[in-house]
Parts: C-alpha cells; structure tokens; sequence
C-alpha cells in the first residue's frame, strides 16, 4: 500500500451509491474544535501562505466527523481518525437497499484557513483532526471508455505538476444566500447538502475539464479516501460517466474552462490500463494523492464494471 493515501470507506457491495442512497446528519457537534492559542497559529499560517500566494482565498468547507452505514443486520459506525488501508476498509454488505439510505455522513464546518493551519501545521500530528474539510473527486470516463486525469499547475496550493482527477470541494454557501461568516450548520438542509456533494463533483468537472454539465451521467460514490501528505485529508470519490468521447473531450479542455489556470494539460489512460495501475507501474509516481485514493477505489468498486 502507498503511505500517500489509504481508504476510509468503499461501496464495493453495492458498486457505488446514488444519491437517493446517502444521507447526511449535520451538528455544531462535528465542527472544528476551537482554542484561543491555535486561532493565532492558524492566523500566523494563513498570512504567511497569503503573502506568497496571493490567489489563495478562504471559505467554508464541509467537515468530515464520522460515517455511519447501514446494513439488514447492524449500524456501524466508523470514526474519521481510523486509519483505514485498501485491506480494512469499512464495507457493509446488505441486501436491502430499498430501505432507504445505506451511508450517513456526519459533518460540521470548517474552513480552509483552518485546513492550511491544522493539517498542514508543523504540529499536524496534534493537529490532523481538527480540520479534515471533506473534498470531493471524479474519475470521470469517456463514452470510449477513456479516464481523464489532468496535470496540476505549478500555480496550485497542493501537489503541483502531478496528475490528478477534476475535483474540488463542496461548498456550504452554495446552499445559502447568507454571507459567509454567518453560516452554521443550523442553516443548512440535510438533503441540500447531499444534493451539493453530489453535483459539486460535476461542478469541479466542468469548470476544469471545460465540458457541459449534460453529457454527464449521475455520480456514483465511490467511497472516501485518506491523503496522508494532507496528514489524512478525506476525500469522497465518486464515478462519473460522459456521452462525449475522449477526443471530444480534449477538444473542449484545450478552449479552456472557468479553472483552465489549475492545470496544464489532459491525459488519458484507458479503463484497462487504470484497472492495473498499481506502485510497481511507471505512472503511479505521476499521480498526486488524491488521485492515487480514487484510482484504488475505482478498482475495488468497479460501477462500471458489465
């Protein structure tokens, strides 16, 4: 196993979950701890990242307390801080999945101030949970069964140069018309907030990639993996079909989108090839993190397999 990432969670028993199959318990409870000491060193950070990168740009961001998932026999419930490998990764079989949703995602609110001044922290072993803002990411596929991966700019906060999938975070204000301090989670609908993690991963696609959102199929999640070069910054991993071919598809990245500026060029590796991708392959050292974590969970659930 590579120690960039690991997974959390993985939906191979059920080849992925829709929408209707997820739910979300939102509580000021699963928000960032707070403490006078570490909001100056969360200050300190921040500034000091401002000034050498002017792009950045704080907000609000989902945070991932726990997960909960249900099966005909039992509730089980899983803590963020398991550190969980590809081997013992949370999976619940059940055969009910009519019964209503099958994962509930418990999550407060944080930021990503604070996500650069805990997980990225000198002091992230103390730190690490604090933060964890929950990002999200396609493995988007092309009708000629093609995976997109994109080349990160040198411009970006993170893992720049590398290969990476389109994807982003969930976004609280866009389910609010508030301004952004005043958001809580006492605000939010737990459906809206479903509704957003799912279409926030088409979001992130089209905006980087540069193709419309309708000749997207729905996202199937995956499950959620751990970056440990984030010191274990989840992720939810989705699938994401495309009517479009993988010529179609270069063609519209190369006109550039609404994030053209987060990366440099697109590749393609086809459906075989990512199903055998693994440490020993030439590529795997090509691929940031986030992208390793959803490649590993592509192979355990397989939602396109026929």
């Amino acid at each position: 196993m590579d120690s960039e990432v690991s997974v959390l969670l993985h939906c191979a028993a059920w080849r992925g979950l829709l929408e209707s199959q997820v739910q979300v318990e939102l509580s000021d409870r699963f928000n960032r701890r707070t403490d006078p000491t570490l909001e100056c060193q969360i200050e300190e950070v921040w500034s000091e990242r401002v000034s050498k990168e002017p792009w950045l740009f704080n907000g609000s961001k989902f945070r991932l307390h726990s997960f909960c998932i249900a099966s005909a026999e039992t509730n089980q419930a899983a803590a963020l801080s398991t550190q969980a490998s590809s081997d013992e990764s949370v999976s619940q079989i059940t055969e009910d999945s009519e019964s209503g949703p099958l994962l509930t995602l418990r999550l407060g609110l944080t930021c990503y101030k604070d996500y650069l001044g805990t997980n990225w922290s000198c002091r992230e072993a103390e730190l690490r949970k604090l933060g964890e803002p929950l990002g999200v990411g396609g493995v988007l596929c092309t009708s000629d069964r093609q995976v997109v991966l994109i080349r990160r700019s040198q411009r970006v906060a993170e893992a720049g140069g590398l290969l990476d999938i389109p994807g982003g975070h969930p976004e609280p204000k866009v389910r609010r018309r508030n301004e952004e301090e005043q958001i809580s989670v006492d605000m939010m609908q737990p459906r809206a907030v479903v509704s957003e993690l799912y279409s926030s991963v088409c979001a992130e696609i089209r905006d980087e990639v540069n193709i419309p959102l309708r000749v997207l199929g729905e996202p199937v999640l995956m499950g959620v993996a751990l970056n440990h070069i984030s010191a274990g910054r989840p992720s939810a991993e989705f699938y994401v079909s495309c009517s479009l071919t993988s010529e179609e598809v270069r063609e519209l990245y190369w006109k550039g989108g609404a994030e053209a500026n987060e990366s440099t060029d697109i590749v393609f590796l086809s459906r075989k090839d990512v199903l055998q991708l693994d440490r020993r392959s030439p590529l795997w050292s090509e691929l940031c993190p986030s992208a390793k974590g959803a490649v590993l969970l592509y192979q355990m659930v397989r939602p396109d397999e026929e």
